[in-house]
């Protein structure tokens, strides 16, 4: 039977019009809203998706082979869009989902953001997705931390501490809304399909240290990974850190 992982990541901008009608500012222009939100970090049903980046990979035998990587984003689709191709493909797939601090954020928006959205998503009930403690839905943040606050690091933290590449030095994720407001939507997907890869490569990395990949297949997984990197290099040049995968020692 073929296995499917969907590593996934979203990126979001805060919902202006809901926080401002939750926050007695309702019909006032985005600027006065925005002033008023100043630093404050919304609740998280009003962070509205900007793009969903995504690494499809699946196992048969004794490599993780990768399908497909992309970041689907608003400039090309509504959020109900996104958001229900998103789900669509859980749907189909019933893949582990692997994220990078997903249990805190990046699951429970999307839930809250399909409902906004009126948006059915019954695959997303197929595996138990909400339970903390399964593998169905591993947060890697969490569960390298062995789910304490004390042990948690950044993603790019732990990348170079593992000798990859990390984060790209551009962008990180407090200037999403900056590159939002300025039209800049493409950069976030490019920056959001960084963040996949590296999370992907953090959880090769993991499936080595459990016994479920072992070196020969670890190797091969991060081969196949960096051969798919450079089969898209002209149509994503923001990849071009990853084509020097350094394998575990």
């Amino acid at each position: 039977m073929v296995q499917y992982v969907i590593v996934w990541d979203i990126e979001t901008v805060p919902d202006l019009a809901r926080w401002g009608a939750a926050n007695d500012l309702a019909g006032k222009d985005d600027q006065t809203i925005r002033e008023a939100l100043g630093a404050k970090f919304p609740k998280l049903p009003y962070h509205s998706i900007v793009c969903i980046g995504a690494l499809i990979a699946h196992r048969e035998t004794d490599v993780w082979t990768v399908d497909a990587i992309g970041a689907p984003h608003i400039g090309e689709r509504t959020e109900k869009a996104l958001i229900t191709a998103f789900v669509d493909r859980i749907a189909q797939l019933h893949p582990q989902l692997v994220t990078f601090n997903g249990h805190s954020f990046d699951l429970p928006v999307i839930r809250y953001r399909a409902m906004i959205n009126g948006v059915s998503a019954p695959g997303l009930s197929a595996r138990p997705y909400f339970n903390r403690y399964s593998d169905d839905a591993l947060d890697l943040c969490d569960a390298l931390a062995s789910f304490t606050p004390n042990g948690k690091a950044t993603m790019h933290e732990i990348s170079i501490a593992l000798g990859l590449s990390g984060k790209p030095a551009e962008i990180d994720g407090s200037e999403v809304a900056t590159y939002f407001q300025n039209g800049r939507i493409k950069e976030i997907a490019d920056y959001c399909e960084t963040d996949v890869l590296n999370t992907y490569q953090i959880w090769l990395r993991y499936e080595l240290f459990r016994g479920r990949l072992t070196d020969t297949e670890f190797k091969a997984s991060e081969s196949n990974l960096k051969d798919f990197v450079l089969a898209h290099a002209s149509s994503k040049p923001h990849l071009k850190g990853f084509s020097e995968i350094q394998s575990a020692a």
